[in-house]
């Protein structure tokens, strides 16, 4: 058995990545606004929570300092920083759990951001690798089954025997099920109560990574056969 996971609202709570981002752009800001940095993320964090998109741009118009460069450098320093970001304590749990099996992480986004995010979670002691689909075009992002037939070739085992766990029913399973992968969605992030078709939806749904247990990894191995 091969298991794969997401890495965003998956692994950890990607509110706490953006937060963090935020965090480094508002001491940034600080000097332009002649505000105080926590007056600025508190700001930030207002923003976000109206609407996730174009957050930098809306809050430089409010202030009146808005211009395309300023907002590109707001994002690029946003992309660049170093995550402060933890793992789900259930998660680091499992991957203990299930150390026995080879592990990957397949993961959309911007390759170096992802990057980033799992040094900082220090995944590299749990997982042989980590693909950002980006890396290889983004007509290979999901839905996309490349990455995880890449996994079958080099773990040389059939798609059934290979399992993706991740919380995004839009995406992360309909692209791959097709073709016989096992799939578990975890009810966590922006997703968890978003109902889907059933060809979008994983075949196995859990509330955790906890629920991962000995019994369920016995069904698991079952199902592969």
């Amino acid at each position: 058995m091969v298991f794969v996971f997401d890495l965003d609202d998956t692994l950890y709570e990607e509110k706490t990545f953006v937060l963090s981002g935020f965090k480094i752009v508002s001491e940034f800001l600080s000097s332009t606004f002649r505000s105080q940095s926590s007056d600025i993320y508190q700001a930030l964090i207002n923003e976000f929570e109206i609407k996730r998109e174009h957050v930098f741009d809306r809050l430089l118009q409010k202030f009146g300092l808005y211009s395309k460069s300023l907002v590109r450098k707001c994002v690029a320093i946003y992309r660049a920083h170093s995550p402060q970001i933890q793992l789900f304590p259930e998660a680091l749990d499992c991957l203990q759990r299930l150390s026995s099996y080879p592990i990957y992480v397949v993961t959309d986004g911007n390759k170096l951001v992802q990057k980033r995010k799992f040094l900082a979670l220090h995944l590299e002691y749990y997982v042989k690798k980590c693909l950002c689909t980006y890396t290889y075009g983004l007509k290979y992002s999901k839905p996309s089954p490349y990455c995880f037939e890449k996994i079958c070739e080099w773990e040389k085992v059939s798609p059934k025997k290979v399992v993706y766990v991740a919380d995004n029913p839009n995406k992360d399973f309909v692209g791959i099920k097709p073709f016989g992968f096992q799939t578990i969605r975890i009810l966590t992030g922006p997703y968890k109560d978003i109902v889907v078709d059933e060809k979008y939806d994983a075949s196995i749904t859990l509330h955790h990574l906890a629920e991962l247990n000995d019994a369920l990894l016995k069904k698991i191995e079952e199902n592969a056969y």
